[in-house]
């Protein structure tokens, strides 16, 4: 336990520190977002990311993650926001703090290992985008001052890292920051800062249970919009952690973190902030800043409430040119710019899922339908392949009438009428004998086929043998199989 405490929260201090202090100041302008897309005070963003950030530190599964309030949770709140109101949205926030904890302990996170590689490749890439799309307001009708100072804030972040001795000590994200900030305020520039954003809250937040009735009518308003948010913040949360995991070697819980970030969000919801989910930009620039572990989080959640609070007239005057400098940098790295000289070695439908997710996470701006998008066509290309890895083979035997069908591969509901159609009912056989050895039934349909092969030589007068069935096929057609089962038999053909 003292061995996981250290490693967890002690291994990295003065990474995770400086990591998290670049990521409070890049979660301010962010939070102020997203609550203004919800249609909520900014101070419903900025509390619920300092909550979530403290809180997943100490619960969540994945250490050097970062989760606050976000964009793709944000777009899901407005409708309730407008209808019923800030108490209803708290509400929802507990209530998918409650669905997401039973994801975890259902280890529904582990359902991550079905997402193909192209497609967490095609949500990386889309994100990317959706991110640097996400700083061109900052960059449009705007004086030369805004992209001098985005000129030198990138400058900053690149080739800061080059300095000797001191280049690898101090986060360059960090040094931007303060350095186009005091810059901006020594020569007075008139260019758009953090204060611009909206109001900072000017105290800590409370505990508040949400006013609202407590009736299935109230059930009943906020499980449409609990149910979707748990979704897309364990979806988001979970391809982060994927992500987060290749950048640092390291492997995470994934159910425990569908139950941190249901903890997490039951806390954002008591103290008056909404819901939220990882966050994959923030947690790149807390890893490229150094940020390790859980103490990385803990630190961002922290100072973001002491800056917010009590440092307000300083994180004000914070040019919002230094804060797109360091997401263009986000948008940067996180961009797989291999994927594009991959595309002429991978397979043209990995292509396909790649490109598609990315198409659709752009131009809908929601990660989860992305990602269904290209999950579902990385199971119809791979389940058309696997289709086509499965063969019949005979040979007759003319002293006994006799013919060997010998099935190689896998029989499932996409191959299974490839399988009927390779045999042949029109032959005047006296025996049939189906080798299954190196073959593999998988579901209800595959059975269905065999069941109708059995039948009809049968109604042509042939005996049929069925051998060499292993374990896993042998109890799904025990379980499912009907050719042995006279009565079965006549309703399968209608009674004639």
């Amino acid at each position: 336990m003292l061995e996981h405490i250290k490693k967890d929260w002690l291994s990295n201090i003065r990474g995770d520190v400086l990591a998290g202090i670049v990521v409070a100041l890049a979660l301010i302008p962010e939070a102020i977002a997203f609550s203004i897309i919800a249609g909520v005070d900014p101070k419903v963003g900025l509390y619920a990311s300092f909550c979530i950030a403290v809180i997943i530190a100490f619960v969540g599964g994945r250490p050097g993650m970062i989760s606050a309030a976000t964009g793709a949770m944000a777009l899901l709140m407005v409708t309730l926001v407008k209808d019923h109101g800030l108490e209803y949205l708290l509400a929802a926030t507990l209530l998918t703090g409650v669905f997401q904890i039973l994801a975890g302990f259902l280890k529904l996170g582990g359902l991550m290992r079905f997402v193909s590689r192209s497609v967490v490749t095609g949500f990386v890439n889309a994100l990317a985008i959706l991110i640097f799309m996400a700083q061109l307001p900052e960059l449009t009708n705007v004086t030369w001052h805004v992209y001098a100072m985005t000129t030198i804030g990138l400058g900053i972040i690149y080739l800061f890292p080059y300095v000797p001795k001191i280049g690898k000590l101090i986060p360059s994200p960090l040094l931007c920051i303060v350095a186009l900030t005091i810059a901006a305020m020594f020569l007075g520039l008139d260019i758009r800062t953090v204060g611009d954003m909206g109001d900072l809250p000017d105290t800590l937040p409370i505990f508040l249970w949400p006013d609202v009735p407590l009736n299935l009518n109230t059930l009943m308003i906020i499980l449409p919009y609990s149910l979707g948010l748990a979704v897309v913040g364990l979806l988001e949360s979970m391809m982060t952690a994927t992500i987060v995991d290749d950048l640092t070697d390291t492997s995470s819980d994934k159910n425990k973190e569908c139950k941190g970030q249901g903890i997490a969000n039951i806390g954002a919801g008591l103290f008056g902030g909404m819901a939220g989910c990882a966050m994959i930009g923030q947690s790149i620039i807390n890893v490229k800043s150094g940020g390790r572990g859980r103490l990385s989080a803990f630190v961002a959640g922290t100072v973001l409430i002491i800056m917010v609070v009590f440092l307000d007239d300083w994180v004000q005057q914070i040019p919002m040119a230094a804060l797109v400098a360091v997401m263009i940098m986000v948008s940067i790295g996180t961009f797989s710019w291999s994927s594009i000289k991959d595309l002429r070695k991978h397979p043209m439908s990995s292509n396909i899922v790649m490109i598609t997710t990315v198409i659709v996470v752009v131009a809908t701006h929601n990660l989860a339908i992305g990602v269904l998008v290209g999950v579902l066509l990385a199971t119809l290309f791979f389940s058309n392949k696997i289709s086509r890895i499965m063969a019949v083979k005979s040979h007759y035997s003319e002293p006994e009438n006799k013919r060997t069908y010998e099935v190689i591969g896998q029989v499932f509901f996409a191959s299974a009428e490839q399988f009927i159609n390779a045999f042949d009912f029109k032959e005047a056989l006296e025996n049939v004998v189906i080798d299954l050895t190196h073959a593999h039934f998988w579901d209800i349909t595959a059975v269905t086929s065999l069941d109708k092969v059995v039948i009809k030589f049968r109604r042509e007068g042939a005996t049929v043998n069925i051998v060499g069935m292993n374990e896993a096929t042998a109890t799904v057609v025990d379980e499912f199989g009907i050719h042995n089962d006279p009565k079965e038999v006549k309703k399968m053909f209608g009674g004639h």
